[in-house]
Order: C-alpha cells, then sequence, then structure tokens
C-alpha cells in the first residue's frame, strides 16, 4: 500500500500519516489485502483525494465506506467505473438529480466531471471488505477523514452534503460560520423516501456557492463514458 497524493492533499495530510494510528492502520491493511479480498484495490485508495485537489474544493459529499460489491468500489463515494451497473443509492442520486435541477440521469456511475469542478467525493472509510459493509470500520481512517474535514472546515467556502447517520456525526467538525452545511436521509433504498427524496441538495449547493462568489457546479454528466477510460 502507497501513501502518496499527487497534489497539495499530501501535505496537507503528511503529519497524518507520520502518526502511530496510521502506522498500525498501514499493517492492518497490509494483512487484509493479502489475505481478503478488499475495495477499492490498493492503487485507487485515495482516488477521491487525486481527483479533486484540496485548493480546489468547493463542496464534499461525505459516504461511508466504498461499495462492497464486485466492480464497484473505485475509491470515490458513489461513483462506479464506466461499463459498472448503476447501484440503488446512486439512482435514487440521479432522481433526486432531475427533480431539483430538471437534468435527466445518465446510464453510467462515473463521476468525474463533478470531482473536475471542486467536487470532493469521500468516504469517511476509504477501504471494505468484499461483502462486508463498513467491515473496515474502526481501523483509523475516520481519523484521517475527519482532518481532511477539518482542514478544509478551517479554509472556508465549502459545501458540505451529509446523507445519512455516519455522515451527519461529523456536523460538529465544520465550523457553519464560514461553511455550509446541507443534510437529508441517505440515498439507499432503505431510508431515500424518508428525507432524501425533495431534499434539493443540487441547486441549494449552488446557491451558496454564489453567495460565496464561487462558480456553481456543473451537475449535468457526459451522456458517454468509455468503459476503458484511463483515469478510472
Amino acid at each position: 500500500m502507497k501513501t502518496m497524493i499527487h497534489n497539495d492533499w499530501q501535505a496537507v495530510l503528511a503529519p497524518e500519516f507520520a502518526q502511530a494510528y496510521y502506522a498500525q492502520l498501514h499493517q492492518f491493511l497490509k494483512q487484509e489485502y493479502a489475505t481478503q479480498t478488499v475495495y477499492p484495490d490498493m492503487y485507487h485508495i485515495f482516488t477521491a483525494f487525486e481527483w479533486t485537489p484540496f485548493s480546489q474544493v468547493k463542496v464534499v459529499i461525505l459516504g461511508q465506506d466504498p461499495y462492497h460489491n464486485p466492480n464497484q468500489g473505485m475509491g470515490v463515494s458513489f461513483a462506479v467505473r464506466p461499463g459498472v451497473r448503476l447501484p440503488p443509492s446512486l439512482q435514487n442520486i440521479y432522481k433526486e438529480l432531475q427533480a431539483d435541477l430538471d437534468i435527466p440521469p445518465v446510464d453510467h456511475g462515473y463521476l468525474k466531471s463533478w470531482a473536475d469542478q471542486g467536487v470532493l467525493l469521500l468516504n469517511s472509510v476509504l477501504t471494505v471488505r468484499r461483502g462486508q459493509a463498513f467491515s473496515h470500520k474502526g481501523k483509523g481512517w475516520e481519523q484521517l477523514t475527519d482532518k481532511a474535514i477539518e482542514k478544509l472546515s478551517a479554509r472556508g467556502k465549502v459545501v458540505f452534503i451529509l446523507w445519512g447517520n455516519a455522515a451527519k456525526a461529523k456536523r460538529g467538525l465544520i465550523d457553519e460560520t464560514k461553511n455550509v452545511v446541507l443534510t437529508a436521509a441517505h440515498p439507499s433504498p432503505f431510508s431515500a423516501y424518508h428525507g432524501f427524496f425533495g431534499s434539493r441538495p443540487f441547486s441549494q449547493t449552488n446557491t451558496a456557492l454564489k453567495k460565496f462568489g464561487e462558480t456553481p457546479i456543473d451537475w449535468r454528466l457526459p451522456a458517454h463514458v468509455e468503459a476503458d477510460d484511463p483515469t478510472a
């Protein structure tokens, strides 16, 4: 497992990589990857940070942990690689996007165009065993991602989108005098009808960005993405 992020996140998080908890996490992950099927593969653990440099983050969409089914987890929250069937949560995100901004859904789940505009697609835990949701909870990832959230909060002018209880639990890390926090139920089929649908996170995010003097996000996704996209 390689700990190197090829942009300004490396300097932001380098003090965490030197902590004792991270050394323990590293050893745990070496054992897990050697003996279990773990998602994402070890070369894509930090994809969310790679796609959206610290200085460019305008929005954070916070998830729990990677998808735990084969071919799904790719190191960014809610997205899947080109050619992979849309998970139910992402289907519901697309439904809300259409209801909110009249943007029709696409047939892929590759969200890199959002990341390129400053949307950090972050999970609170960055790895998972196959078929075992939240199986790497409490191993150290939370300390690292909490620090990332705190650093963004201190920088300010960020919209944090917290879906579900695991994400909402991070609200206390965020300075709401300098940032905007939007909360709703998780888009999972188990909870989407209990406060996710109708929450209008995309239009609310753009309203907040305009107040910050930032360019709104163009939430439209490209209609077609190649299945062998090298950046996946």
